[in-house]
């Protein structure tokens, strides 16, 4: 389940700063530029996959047979390419990834809370963390299909 798919790599290139430096960039600057690049999405999903959902008892049965290398790409891709960054998602839409899978309104709320955690952890800016919980809250209806 990519629920963010949230948001990859090697399409994308750019030497990150780090998670840190998405409190440092400029006004101008893209989101992806504010976060950090390539390298501080990466970092900032493979804590979330790994240290928040997969740890999470609320919500990490919905992962129990995924592919967590292959989810973690893909939602690297999918946060670089919604922050305006160079990459290009190659997964499924949200609407078919999520069909039949009964996501819940609190399911959301945990995997939402569980990439603030990770944001927070590393630093991240509330200002980019708001723009970039904003970007993926668009796919809330083509995952959310439970009462």
């Amino acid at each position: 389940m990519s629920v963010l798919a949230a948001a990859t790599l090697a399409a994308c290139g750019g030497k990150a700063k780090g998670p840190e430096a998405a409190t440092t960039g400029e006004a101008t600057a893209s989101l992806y530029d504010r976060l950090g690049k390539l390298d501080a999405i990466t970092a900032v999903v493979k804590d979330f996959v790994e240290e928040r959902v997969a740890k999470d008892a609320r919500i990490n049965a919905f992962f129990g047979k995924t592919d967590i290398p292959a989810l973690e790409a893909k939602l690297v891709e999918q946060i670089c390419e919604a922050t305006g960054g160079p990459c290009k998602y190659t997964g499924r839409d949200m609407k078919t990834t999520h069909a039949g899978m009964g996501v819940k309104e609190s399911d959301f709320a945990a995997m939402v809370e569980d990439l603030k955690a990770s944001l927070a952890h590393f630093k991240v800016g509330q200002r980019e963390q708001d723009e970039l919980i904003g970007a993926l809250a668009k796919m809330h209806d083509d995952i959310v299909t439970a009462k």
